[in-house]
């Protein structure tokens, strides 16, 4: 048998970019190496399953208020400048850039290149340039790996450039701290320093398809996850941290098309990503199966601690962090498809953890509603561990991934509105949360009604029910669903003080008309008509 020849090292093209030194790069190595090199500088160790275990440092999530992007001629009345597209000069950039290079020129680097986008008519070739070899394995889990022949003549469209140990000076940088995450659209380069947690790379590259793809190909980027019935019928499901979306999606009957981050063009719906990056905390073999037997080698685990005196990781530690991760390559999981592409969805299903009990469990939204509920992004949360808090806290995010949007919210929201048309596409909206009252008060509506509630819902059986109208939010709601009792679908059925709910539900109304505010001066009539009624 053949032994495989290494790609060679792209020596000329990395010094064409400013990195000046051709013997300390490591080139496109598998994922034994990249962990065998983490533990000779005893930056990672091995768990009891042989994952990698490694601690990102002093960040063990992102740090939205110091991501930015380049003002340009390309970005300045394209980007929707907020609190999550913050504006830096160029002169800032290119001169970070050079520092950067310059402080990575005596050291080993980590070079890979890779692909975004399972599709090929859409794919960018990436290349990622990282200081530690662990940061190289989460690029190569997270992004698609290509063939060796693909390797031959690669020239990236994008590259990222990653040093956690390289800190920016604010007082000459014009950064807000040391660390950074900086994106020119005009450069196509990402720059990330003063911080390891890998989640900013790929959320740099999302933020960048968000950029591009809308605009270049028509394609609607999407933070969701989606599978694909055995008949080729696709399902998308959206929803922030906590509404369970991952859990919802993971279907055993059904195949794993991916598990975050999207695309919606004319044919079809694609993975942006070649691997999961997913939350681990309270993780047990019980409720998430496929994500904890994704844990053994080749796997990078972050931010966890183990039991005393073991290497056997205690899931339910928030020692260092609550949101501890792990990332492995799609085919860690059983039932995903390959290549990670599925048909036109047929439903969408927007995911909401309600801790008002509000919302009904679920309810079929018109184009004008899923259009105003995309923008709204709306999930509540329960209280934190504050004495004496008990009331849920509202969150907005738009297009339920606000902090990675390029563009302003209305143009993805008519995008969605413009697909849902042409392929006839149903969305409903799905409550996750309480029921029969706010917490603290109802109860958190069952796990199985609402996986019988999905399952109705991809098997058609919803198609011949009869709907009533919600008075205050407008949408529709089946008076049956094959395994759920009926009196749980109306939601102020289920409340003892009717009048408490009707009052809850207004304040809620309230709320989503508040946050709304910001996007009237954008957003179309049919937009503006699909609000709740205060």
């Amino acid at each position: 048998m053949p032994v495989p020849t290494m790609p060679a090292t792209p020596t000329s093209a990395l010094k064409a970019l400013g990195l000046l030194m051709t013997d300390k790069v490591h080139y496109q190595l598998g994922p034994d190496e990249l962990v065998e090199q983490t533990l000779q500088r005893g930056e990672g160790v091995l768990n009891d399953t042989g994952a990698l275990v490694i601690h990102t440092g002093k960040f063990t999530g992102r740090s939205p208020k110091d991501k930015f992007t380049v003002k340009d001629p390309l970005t300045e009345n394209t980007v929707n400048w907020n609190e999550f597209n913050i504006p830096i000069e160029e002169k800032y950039f290119i001169q970070l850039k050079e520092k950067m290079l310059t402080y990575l020129g005596d050291k080993e680097v980590w070079v890979r290149d890779c692909h975004a986008c399972a599709d090929e008519h859409f794919r960018l070739r990436l290349r990622v340039i990282n200081e530690n070899p662990w940061s190289n394995l989460f690029a190569y889990n997270m992004f698609i790996r290509p063939e060796e022949k693909d390797l031959e003549a690669f020239k990236p469209h994008w590259h990222i450039i990653q040093a956690p140990g390289f800190k920016a000076d604010p007082a000459t940088d014009g950064t807000r701290a040391e660390n950074f995450a900086i994106i020119s659209f005009s450069h196509k380069i990402i720059l990330i320093g003063g911080t390891g947690y890998t989640g900013e790379i790929k959320k740099g590259i999302f933020t960048m398809l968000n950029f591009v793809l809308p605009d270049r190909a028509d394609v609607l980027s999407m933070h969701c996850s989606a599978n694909m019935g055995k008949d080729g019928d696709t399902a998308i499901f959206f929803g922030l941290s906590g509404t369970g979306k991952t859990t919802l999606s993971a279907d055993p009957n059904r195949f794993l098309i991916g598990d975050d981050e999207h695309g919606w063009t004319k044919e079809d719906v694609f993975n942006f990503e070649g691997g999961c990056y997913a939350k681990t905390i309270d993780l047990s073999e019980e409720k998430e199966p496929e994500i904890y037997r994704a844990i053994r080698p080749g796997a990078l685990v972050e931010n966890v601690t183990f039991f005393e005196g073991t290497n056997k990781i205690d899931f339910s530690s928030k020692k260092i962090t609550e949101n501890t991760r792990v990332s492995y390559p799609l085919h860690f999981i059983s039932n995903t498809l390959e290549p990670s592409i599925g048909k036109t969805p047929r439903n969408i299903f927007f995911l909401t953890c309600d801790a008002f009990g509000v919302l009904p469990p679920i309810s079929k939204l018109s184009v004008g509603q899923a259009m105003y509920q995309f923008i709204s992004g709306y999930t509540a949360k329960v209280a934190g561990t504050e004495a004496g808090v008990t009331e849920p806290k509202s969150t907005f995010s738009a297009c339920f991934g606000a902090p990675f949007l390029p563009l302003h919210p209305a143009q993805y929201a008519e995008m969605l509105g413009e697909k849902m048309k042409e392929n006839k596409v149903n969305v409903w909206m799905i409550n996750t949360g309480w029921t029969g009252g706010p917490y603290g008060i109802g109860n958190r509506i069952k796990l199985n009604y609402t996986r019988a509630i999905i399952t109705a819902v991809l098997q058609g059986k919803l198609d011949t029910v009869s709907f009533e109208t919600d008075p205050i939010f407008g949408v529709s709601i089946p008076r049956n669903c094959p395994g759920v009792p009926p009196e749980v679908l109306n939601p102020r059925n289920t409340w003892k003080d009717k009048n408490a709910y009707d009052e809850k539900a207004k304040y809620l109304a309230g709320l989503f008309v508040k946050n709304f505010e910001k996007y009237t001066d954008r957003v179309s009539d049919e937009i503006l008509a699909a609000a709740p009624s205060v």
